[in-house]
């Protein structure tokens, strides 16, 4: 079990960067626990936002990275809105996320990195989501993990219950077949170019003081 000691010098630093990336003042944050309440995946993953935002401002910054809330957040803004202070909790746990990429760091379950990556991949090629592309793509990147641990079984599994759903949403006319492309998605692609252009430099990280 990794032990952790508060240094208040890393704690200022962790807090400040974290702010700073997410135009968020977590400073504010009094532990009201609403944003708590409405969360809706606390209760699944035994995490909330007041306890991750707390973990930032104490300077506790491996445990904050490698946190589940970080991942599962599913960026419905409940909390933020509920926030005496309006605080944005997802934009917290976003830049979290980022940070944690940034660092090569796995998520607890990997999964949700393949999911957060194929539909990151697939908005910045076609400007939109494709459900077929999407899931092609995030399937690819799961059962390859399972195909490389000689896991057959799991390989097997996953398409049979993949499969099931497809037909469930093809049933339901929730599901489109056709490649559906977005007008500006030039523009969204050399956004994204340049973001990581800034990252590699350095330019959105805050310096150490």
């Amino acid at each position: 079990m990794d032990v952790w000691t508060y240094d208040p010098v890393d704690a200022k630093r962790f807090a400040v960067e974290v702010m700073e990336r997410s135009n968020q003042n977590i400073l504010a944050c009094y532990q009201c626990r609403r944003c708590a309440s409405g969360c809706t995946v606390g209760e699944e993953i035994g995490f909330t936002p007041d306890r991750l935002i707390r973990m930032v401002i104490t300077g506790n910054r491996k445990a904050a990275l490698e946190n589940a809330l970080v991942w599962q957040c599913v960026s419905c803004y409940t909390c933020g809105t509920r926030c005496p202070n309006d605080i944005q909790a997802g934009r917290v746990t976003e830049t979290l996320k980022k940070m944690s990429r940034e660092e090569s760091i796995t998520p607890r379950s990997p999964t949700i990195a393949y999911f957060h990556d194929s539909f990151v991949s697939g908005c910045t090629r076609w400007g939109r989501v494709n459900e077929i592309q999407f899931m092609g793509s995030y399937e690819m990147k799961s059962m390859a993990k399972h195909l490389v641990s000689l896991r057959f079984a799991e390989v097997f599994k996953e398409i049979r219950e993949q499969s099931r759903l497809m037909l469930s949403m093809l049933k339901q006319r929730r599901l489109h077949l056709r490649l559906q492309t977005a007008r500006g998605r030039n523009e969204v692609r050399s956004f994204y170019k340049l973001a990581m252009e800034k990252k590699k430099k350095g330019r959105n990280v805050m310096p150490a003081r």
